[in-house]
């Protein structure tokens, strides 16, 4: 049988569709730029060994989704003749907040936690919310699917590190904690860590990079601290996102500003991070071209590297022992500067780079 995934994140769709159970990869695409002027796809069948590459504007992820399904039957790139012939879909959910701690069926219950969760995640879930419509009413109405949670990995992360030092009946009242992101993510590459290496139940610091970014400490297979909380916002400095700060910032410049709350997190979520600093773009790619002649592109770079520095600092701590340290997403896998300059000056917690082969290394994600 035929199964496709999709991730859909907060300004791309990535998808792959499998024949099962060999997983035998027969098409895989990426769709970026999700809302901007230009969005850009790239198709790949790998079964025909044809590739297309588009640059239109999609608007919205239903849109890209809609695109991406007449690629899979288009009669020169597509793979499959009717989605009939596609079994399955996994699809990738961001917040599932403490109602899924494993994988699930998609169901009408299912969708309306996701929509609860929507205020936590607001640049992801909703995005999915629309990939997962998209594909019910493309598809036929028995195709299976099933929602993998970003944050059921991080389940496991104890009490003492979860919880935010706030009036406990907070919690109590709505779930307010820590949850964590890119759980899927953090996970795999894990597991491919320690297939790898040979070495089973490592501790691992877990470096996913891209338009959104976080680090996970993984003790022995569990997730025990991750730079993302409640929502995505906390954490690493990201490509709109402002990450870790004094939480009374919001409160000075609502003040000053006469901003309402739906203000201020728009500004947090949408209209910081590299974006704001930078005050050109949120790409990684742009600002290596840029930092040349705009400092402040240059110090968009310089405080995303610092701040990952500073985790991977922390949790070394909060692991003891470490087995090593793993880069993943658009920016992990293909910025051996960016790699370098983190990494850099840590030789004496026996963190050492290996200028050759971090310049040659690099994945196969669109960076």
């Amino acid at each position: 049988m035929n199964v496709l995934v999709i991730n859909s994140g907060s300004s791309s769709i990535k998808y792959q569709l499998f024949s099962m159970p060999e997983a035998k990869v027969l098409a895989k695409g990426l769709l970026e730029k999700i809302g901007e002027e230009t969005s850009a796809l790239k198709h790949t069948a790998v079964e025909k060994n044809k590739e297309k590459k588009l640059e239109q504007r999609v608007a919205n992820h239903k849109d890209g989704m809609a695109l991406i399904f007449s690629l899979l039957t288009d009669k020169d790139v597509g793979v499959i003749s009717d989605m009939k012939e596609i079994s399955g879909v996994g699809h990738r959910v961001v917040h599932g907040g403490e109602a899924f701690n494993k994988s699930s069926l998609l169901t009408d219950d299912a969708i309306k936690e996701i929509e609860k969760y929507s205020d936590l995640s607001p640049l992801h879930n909703p995005a999915g919310l629309q990939g997962i419509r998209a594909s019910q009413e493309i598809l036929p109405k028995d195709t299976k699917m099933v929602l993998c949670f970003d944050t059921s990995f991080h389940q496991t992360i104890p009490e003492h590190a979860y919880l935010y030092a706030i009036p406990h009946e907070y919690y109590d009242k709505y779930k307010i904690r820590r949850y964590g992101f890119h759980g899927t993510s953090h996970k795999y590459v894990y597991g491919e860590f320690c297939r790898v290496e040979n070495k089973p139940n490592a501790n691992v610091i877990v470096c996913h990079l891209g338009n959104g970014a976080s680090v996970t400490a993984v003790k022995e297979g569990k997730s025990v601290d991750t730079s993302m909380g409640l929502t995505p916002l906390e954490g690493l400095v990201m490509g709109t996102r402002s990450g870790d700060m004094d939480p009374a910032v919001a409160t000075f410049i609502m003040a000053k500003e006469n901003l309402s709350p739906k203000d201020m997190d728009n500004i947090l979520n949408k209209k910081s991070g590299l974006l704001g600093i930078s005050g050109v773009s949120n790409d990684m790619r742009n600002l290596e071209e840029e930092k040349s002649k705009n400092p402040r592109a240059a110090l968009a770079i310089k405080m995303f590297c610092y701040r990952i520095k500073k985790y991977i600092g922390s949790y070394m701590a909060v692991l003891g022992h470490l087995d090593g340290i793993v880069f993943t997403g658009g920016i992990g896998e293909n910025a051996p500067e960016i790699r370098g300059q983190i990494l850099e000056g840590m030789e004496e917690l026996g963190i050492k780079v290996d200028t050759a082969k971090n310049s040659k290394a690099r994945g196969c994600a669109n960076f």
